[in-house]
């Protein structure tokens, strides 16, 4: 049996008419940038997310890089955030000529509370939790740190759409969220497109202002921006997805259930660990084995697909050098990192599909 990581096709396949139809719609009207089916999708998901305000804009990294500039961040400045994560949440913060500092993680893979307030310094303008895998960070404890140290919170939910605390959305803790819609992502477009939501309306027109090369109203260029629109297309695709988010949530949670009880009596593995009350939306569902890479091996030799997310922290990274860390400096990063495994997971994966790669890892032998 070939089991793929992930499988677009069989979602587009699953709602072409209706993707189809959307795409049409654009190309009959030419409506290619931004325009009313950005503001369309800007309507939607800020119903769905809760926010008064959301900027449909090129793509994820963009989103918190906006985020970053229209809350004045800049040289000299630092900005705590996760030792594991994919580039994009540090590279924002380096790009505005500020520090990341990083934080270990604790066995959410998110970034640790109890680590936040040691990294703190008189520079420290805001913390960058990450939902990663789609778990939810400990955003209550996050928050209370924030507010004793005047810090603002961006929260990026880019692997976390629909994921929640007692039923409190991620983006809705801090002054802003920020998400991607890559298209392997929960909700994905045929392309880059990401997305930047907050219910403060100065952040909202200054991000919005800046993505449109610094220009409120067309030729009026208040201060110099950058082209960060969401095409059309993209919009209209998302749109049109956008309904059945929660149905393709359910059945990820689903899956991670039959993943969890088919594999939870291995001893070499470690499971993904979720608190009490927090909704994991299982972007991804990521083990952790001592033999990770012998184990990829021999599953890809089976037919079944795995990924790696990921395999370095990021302040071990060749451009995060001149920083000093060293693997101990972040020893629950630097482990995870040895020992993770992404296994198959998108709505449509099938229970035999499931059943297929746990006997394979019940099988391997290291």
């Amino acid at each position: 049996m070939h089991v793929p990581f992930v499988d677009l096709k069989a979602q587009y396949e699953r709602y072409q008419t209706s993707i189809d139809r959307a795409i049409q719609s654009v190309i009959s009207e030419t409506a290619f940038i931004s325009g009313k089916y950005a503001t369309a999708f800007e309507q939607a998901f800020g119903a769905y997310t809760r926010h008064a305000h959301v900027l449909a804009c090129a793509n994820g990294t963009d989103a918190i890089e906006l985020a970053l500039d229209a809350l004045g961040v800049t040289e000299g400045d630092e900005v705590i955030v996760p030792a594991l994560s994919w580039i994009s949440t540090s590279e924002a913060v380096g790009t505005r000529g500020a520090a990341p500092v990083f934080v270990d993680i604790d066995e959410t893979y998110t970034i640790d509370p109890l680590k936040i307030e040691e990294r703190i310094t008189e520079r420290t303008k805001g913390i960058i939790p990450v939902h990663l895998y789609g778990c939810p960070a400990n955003m209550p404890a996050i928050m209370k740190i924030a507010e004793a140290h005047d810090l603002f919170v961006v929260e990026d939910c880019a692997q976390a759409h629909g994921a929640n605390i007692n039923g409190q959305m991620v983006s809705t803790y801090g002054i802003a969220g920020t998400y991607s819609f890559y298209p392997g992502k929960n909700l994905g477009a045929y392309g880059d497109a990401g997305g930047l939501v907050t219910d403060q309306e100065e952040i909202a027109n200054t991000a919005r202002m800046l993505a449109n090369h610094g220009q409120p109203k067309k030729h009026e260029h208040l201060k110099e921006g950058r082209n960060s629109r969401m095409d059309g297309l993209q919009a209209a695709i998302l749109t049109a997805k956008l309904p059945h988010l929660e149905t393709w949530t359910e059945e990820r949670i689903q899956h991670a259930r039959q993943y969890d009880t088919l594999l939870q009596s291995n001893p070499d593995l470690t499971l993904p660990f979720t608190p009490e009350n927090y909704r994991h939306v299982y972007h991804l569902y990521v083990i952790q084995h001592e033999d990770r890479d012998g184990l990829s091996q021999y599953l890809k030799h089976e037919g079944v697909q795995t990924s790696i997310h990921y395999p370095t922290p990021l302040p071990l990274l060749p451009c995060y050098a001149h920083q000093g860390h060293a693997a101990a400096d972040f020893p629950v990063a630097s482990k995870a990192c040895e020992r993770i495994l992404s296994l198959p997971m998108f709505p449509e994966l099938s229970q035999a599909q499931i059943g297929f790669v746990a006997d394979q890892i019940a099988t391997y032998g290291g």
